[in-house]
């Protein structure tokens, strides 16, 4: 069988929906949180995880794209995990499709990349901004779920404990 983008982009869907769910159990003031850069709160950065998967379904040409608004509580975050939850599934659905050139309109005009690269950036661009994320809320003493808890080996585990796993 050949390798797949597939199991990346399961543990993706999967960390992001774990991330949402711990954070939930944080009070408000969790959200204020930020490492260095005040601009880059928690707030903005469970903002930008969703925007960003609506983008990509954007670019890949799944659906328009929408402004995604940042919580103000931590009961905002319920909705957006159930948005990032069908944008991941979007961006998952287009791992069944041919690798090919995809043309879309952003910042600077028509802008062309594979649909592989789209999806590998999926995967890193959400990566990166869980571990922002938790960085920034760590920095302020808050606790709500570890880096290694949502890893791909916790994932291969779950998968395998859950019985979902395939090859």
């Amino acid at each position: 069988m050949p390798i797949s983008m597939d199991r990346a982009l399961r543990h993706m869907s999967w960390a992001n929906q774990r991330v949402y769910s711990a954070f939930s159990t944080l009070p408000d003031e969790a959200l204020d949180s930020y490492i260095v850069n005040p601009e880059w709160t928690a707030r903005r950065l469970l903002q930008h995880i969703v925007a960003s998967a609506d983008w990509y379904v954007y670019c890949l040409g799944i659906a328009s794209w929408n402004e995604i608004p940042e919580p103000q509580i931590i009961a905002d975050l319920a909705p957006l995990a159930v948005r990032l939850k069908k944008f991941d599934e979007q961006i998952q659905s287009a791992n069944e499709l041919d690798d090919e050139l995809l043309t879309f309109k952003d910042e600077v005009g028509n802008t062309q990349v594979y649909r592989s690269t789209l999806l590998a950036e999926a995967v890193l661009h959400a990566t990166e901004h869980r571990a922002q994320l938790m960085d920034a809320i760590e920095s302020r003493g808050f606790s709500a779920i570890t880096l290694d808890s949502i890893d791909l080996w916790a994932f291969e585990s779950f998968e395998r404990e859950s019985g979902n796993s395939s090859r």
